[in-house]
């Protein structure tokens, strides 16, 4: 899968609570948590595939985007105050901000992506049925390699 087409399908999977939450009258907002710095094309597929599920930033949703900036101490911070905002949705792109989000709330949904064992890393109680508030897509390469019968 390609890295565009993640992006719009990590998109859509964080429309899915806004669609649970219609009767609100005000208007949805998803709180975007990254590690890092921002980086224009990431947010861009973002919005595209939020756009092509029929969610417009400004018309029917708004996003908080918050940057870490390389800094775990900040991201937790940024992902309490996410929660503290009651954010429809955290948008965790990848592990590290997933598992501060998981840490600063219990009640919001939390779609993420990661590259690690998400049940290693105590995000969800196993891959079958994830149980909480959390739910995403990970890619764990590495550890399946292993079982590859060659």
């Amino acid at each position: 899968m390609r890295r565009r087409e993640f992006i719009t399908l990590l998109g859509g999977a964080a429309a899915w609570p806004l669609a649970a939450r219609a009767q609100q009258s005000a208007m949805p907002v998803i709180g975007f948590l990254d590690f890092g710095w921002p980086i224009p094309k990431v947010v861009a597929a973002f919005q595209k595939g939020l756009n092509e599920t029929g969610y417009v930033e400004g018309r029917n949703l708004a996003i908080e985007f918050r940057w870490g900036q390389n800094d775990t101490t900040r991201l937790a911070e940024l992902a309490t105050d996410l929660a503290r905002r009651q954010v429809a949705v955290i948008v965790a792109s990848n592990g590290t901000a997933a598992l501060a989000a998981s840490t600063a709330t219990k009640t919001i949904p939390i779609v993420f992506s990661t590259a690690g064992d998400p049940v290693q890393m105590g995000l969800v109680a196993n891959l079958n049925r994830p149980d909480g508030n959390a739910t995403g897509i990970a890619n764990m390469q590495m550890e399946v390699s292993a079982k590859i019968v060659a």
